[in-house]
């Protein structure tokens, strides 16, 4: 089911668009310096939406800058004080996060949707497992997926309550099957876009595989608008693995692709040294790209015959071959600089073509 399309900036989120990739900042939003070069860094990594904190009037008061001199759209992450979305609105965001149930009576909802929709400006449910509703709680015995989508819904409703549909939802939880069950059973009660995230994952190796399991996963069976790694790290890493998990379920074709094989016995040449080497060497290079790293010839022209580019080792030496036929043997110290004359050699085609 295609999602709904809103907008967040000049961003489409949902109704078929490229996954957009989201991080959020973690320097103190008052400091508007910081938190712009930190917005710098993000989006020369390729962010196409950041989130900043808005926990009091000050940091509402520097968002002003923040969204002037942001090269792409921010958005407000206001917990609590409706005012603090009401002054964020008028200070330029793009979008909005909030969690409807938590700002008070309705008269308070009911002012943050008007000020959204007077100004194009969507609004994000976030609800996490450690968010729900005392009633909702009760009835369900714990923070379950059921019990997320519930609360979720009940925050929509407040919001369509004041003519407000410009709504973007997403559920969170620290484990992967409960966030996985969660998106998969809002996927089947609504058409809003969803944006997907593992909360709470901890450091960039745990983090990123549960956001890769989860994340992924559920990318992989078509559910998810917009996405988020949360990382104990710097937040360019969370772009980093974003992007790979985008590529790993075939996602996002641009960039070079590596593909290895995880050695075996049958290997006689420093396989991961040079996959290593590889990865480096190609990291950032503009060009549509795969290519295989393969430890014999049993895992090499053979089975990557559809890659672009590749080498197989030998003993000592390794072929280097192209669409799964073989150029030439080269000695293993010259493997990477002969790989990377056919990979300079490739890329200048596709420039010409």
């Amino acid at each position: 089911m295609k999602t709904k399309q809103i907008f967040v900036g000049n961003v489409p989120v949902g109704g078929g668009a490229p996954i957009a990739v989201q991080s959020m900042t973690n320097t103190d939003t008052r400091d508007a310096k910081a938190t712009l070069a930190q917005i710098e860094r993000l989006a020369s990594a390729g962010c196409h939406i950041v989130r900043c904190t808005v926990p009091d009037q000050q940091a509402a008061e520097a968002m002003k800058t923040i969204c002037a001199g942001s090269p792409i759209p921010v958005v407000a992450d206001i917990h609590f004080d409706y005012r603090l979305a009401l002054a964020s609105a008028e200070a330029g965001v793009s979008a909005i996060r909030i969690n409807p149930g938590n700002i008070g009576a309705d008269e308070r909802v009911k002012a943050v949707a008007e000020a959204c929709k007077a100004r194009r400006i969507p609004i994000r449910i976030g609800v996490n497992s450690g968010s729900i509703e005392k009633e909702i709680l009760k009835k369900y015995g714990s923070p379950t997926p059921e019990a997320m989508v519930e609360s979720a819904l009940y925050h929509v409703s407040l919001l369509n309550k004041f003519d407000f549909d410009d709504i973007c939802i997403s559920l969170k939880s620290s484990s992967v099957p409960a966030t996985m069950r969660a998106y998969q059973l809002m996927h089947e009660k609504t058409n809003y876009p969803l944006h997907l995230g593992v909360t709470e994952a901890g450091t960039e190796y745990m983090g990123t595989i549960k956001s890769a399991a989860g994340i992924g996963g559920l990318l992989a069976l078509g559910i998810g608008d917009t996405i988020r790694v949360s990382l104990t790290a710097d937040p360019v890493h969370e772009i980093t693995a974003a992007y790979a998990i985008l590529k790993a379920v075939g996602l996002n074709d641009t960039g070079v692709n590596i593909v290895s094989c995880p050695t075996c016995g049958r290997t006689k040449i420093d396989l991961i040294g040079i996959a290593n080497e590889v990865e480096r060497r190609v990291a950032g290079l503009d060009a549509k790209l795969k290519v295989a790293v393969m430890g014999c010839v049993v895992n090499g022209p053979g089975e990557a015959r559809e890659a672009d580019i590749g080498i197989a080792g030998g003993d000592g030496e390794g072929l280097i071959f192209r669409k799964g036929e073989i150029l030439r043997k080269v000695p293993q110290e010259q493997l990477v600089d002969e790989l990377m004359k056919e990979i300079d050699a490739i890329v200048k085609e596709q420039e010409k073509a």
